[in-house]
């Protein structure tokens, strides 16, 4: 890593796509940050050595549909801990309880297994990017009906200026990301 910091080091390995999926959106692509073994180790040790302190250890990791699944699952198997996954309505096969959330062009529907957490549990709740928010408060919210505490969110990628990490820290939620971008 030579001179960058942490930081520094994962945000050089997020490639930019400028125009996709639509004109005018620089797409934040973090694949880069999986497909090399020793930048990957470095993404996940930040998150894992994060939540092995006891005030924010979970008792449970969620993950946001899709890519919050890979980074959750590390997460939660380095701690020891459990993963549940949030995923895109239609998706689970048990008894579910589902939040919907408005995105910027429409609506999106995200469920749980009604057993996935119990009342009390302490969950973190994570996600590779931050834009608009919804997503992440509709797991947050989800959870929080099953009676389980999100004691934070956590992502890769904050785009603050699309409002998403002010929205999820105006409702209470900590939010801990690792590296921020302008612009879309």
């Amino acid at each position: 890593m030579d001179d960058l910091s942490v930081n520094d080091y994962l945000k050089s390995h997020i490639r930019t796509v400028p125009d996709w999926p639509a004109p005018g959106v620089q797409f934040r692509d973090i694949t880069p940050l999986l497909q090399d073994p020793r930048v990957f180790r470095v993404l996940i040790d930040v998150f894992v050595h994060r939540y092995m302190h006891p005030a924010l250890r979970p008792d449970v990791v969620a993950g946001l549909d899709a890519r919050g699944f890979i980074l959750g699952s590390v997460v939660a198997y380095e701690l020891g801990l459990g993963f549940v996954p949030i995923r895109k309505k239609g998706k689970l096969p048990f008894t579910t309880v589902e939040e919907t959330y408005e995105l910027e062009y429409g609506s999106a529907t995200v469920e749980l297994h009604t057993d996935a957490v119990m009342p009390g549990q302490r969950v973190l709740l994570i996600d590779d990017l931050i834009a608009t928010g919804g997503t992440m408060m509709a797991g947050k919210k989800l959870l929080e009906k099953l009676g389980a505490a999100v004691i934070e969110g956590a992502a890769i990628v904050d785009l603050p200026e699309l409002g998403g990490s002010q929205r999820i820290q105006d409702s209470g939620l900590n939010l801990f990301t690792l590296v921020s971008f302008e612009g879309h």
